[in-house]
């Protein structure tokens, strides 16, 4: 029987480098991949080369700045001019990364893809692919896969699944790689200096100032642009009013922020759009209401609520606990168990 060959995403971190090392343990024939998105990923790609040239492993340059600009950079903006919070993790995942690889790899004869996600994939008799929270669940990342196409998770492999971060770095450290204590990337892969704002107004131009509107309904200040404010922040408002204030509402369509009094950032629930449902029993067309557990943001904890399914494609999501500020542009996505079933984008709290 002929060794199965894996195409890995390798980003010269030590999650990918250790994904490597595990999948050839396996047994595997591995290659990796590295995709340069824009110019400022080419120290991404010579960082990834330095790793593959360590692994003694052929590692797979493509350049594809236009499906990023297209399908990440462009709607990243735009969402955040439109007043709302976009994830660019969870526009570029099904989109560009996971297409692009997924694409290289059929076209050059691999049988899967692998990445150093913390996550799984379980596989079903009747070909469906499961998407699962990692046992790790303090480094789960299904949240940022819940969008990818089942085409795309039956091919791939996530290679860290029940392993804690410790000892994925102490794997890397044992390998002699450079990389072993390298620090997470936190920021906006293509953003190193955090500062999305200025970047926004580069591309789309300046975006205007406009009123705050305290709780009462009177105007209580001059916000900066919309796009430098989120639903729920309370900080940086540069507004005194003797008590304290979030953001409950951006209004791109009067140029308006909403402000609330803090203890009133709780919604009963969010309505969905753009949404995904994987194949599952549980929800569904002919199954369109399903007790699920939800999560708002990525980081946030899991939330029973309720989801029906509405006719126009949308979902109506009603928590059974108030969730606290749930960010129209985020995504909102529904688990059973361990289990993603799908999600969406919050269009508005209810």
């Amino acid at each position: 029987m002929s060794t199965k060959k894996v195409l890995v995403a390798l980003s010269g971190g030590v999650d990918s480098s250790v994904a490597v090392e595990l999948l050839r343990r396996q047994g595997y024939e591995v290659e990796g991949i590295i995709l340069e998105f824009s110019p400022v990923h080419a120290a991404a790609v010579q960082a990834a080369q330095v790793v593959a040239q360590q692994l003694d492993v052929k590692l797979h340059v493509v350049r594809c700045h236009e499906e990023f600009e297209q399908n990440v950079i462009l709607p990243f903006c735009r969402e955040y001019r439109a007043g709302r919070t976009p994830n660019p993790c969870i526009f570029c995942n099904p989109t560009t990364k996971f297409g692009i690889i997924c694409r290289f790899a059929k076209e050059h004869g691999f049988d899967y893809i692998a990445t150093g996600h913390y996550a799984r994939v379980d596989h079903l008799p009747d070909g469906t692919a499961v998407l699962q929270k990692s046992s790790c669940l303090e480094r789960d990342q299904s949240y940022m896969l819940y969008r990818l196409t089942q085409e795309q998770l039956s091919m791939l492999l996530l290679p860290l699944e029940g392993l804690e971060k410790p000892q994925v770095r102490q794997i890397a450290r044992e390998m002699g790689l450079a990389c072993a204590d390298a620090p997470d990337s936190q920021e906006i892969c293509w953003l190193p200096d955090g500062d999305y704002a200025s970047f926004v107004e580069q591309k789309l131009g300046k975006c205007p100032a406009g009123d705050f509107v305290a709780p009462d309904g009177s105007v209580c200040g001059r916000h900066k642009g919309l796009i430098h404010y989120t639903v729920g922040q309370r900080k940086r408002l540069g507004i005194a009013l003797g008590y304290p204030v979030f953001i409950k509402e951006i209004d791109p369509a009067s140029n308006r922020i909403y402000l609330a009094r803090t203890g009133e950032e709780y919604a009963d629930g969010v309505l969905l759009q753009d949404c995904v449902i994987q194949p599952n029993p549980h929800l569904s067309v002919e199954n369109p209401t399903a007790k699920v557990s939800v999560k708002v943001r990525s980081r946030a904890s899991d939330a029973p609520a309720t989801v029906t399914l509405l006719p126009d494609g949308q979902m109506r999501v009603v928590f059974d606990t108030p969730q606290r500020a749930p960010a129209p542009g985020q995504s909102c996505v529904l688990y059973d168990g361990t289990a993603v079933l799908g999600g969406g984008y919050i269009q508005k709290q209810l």
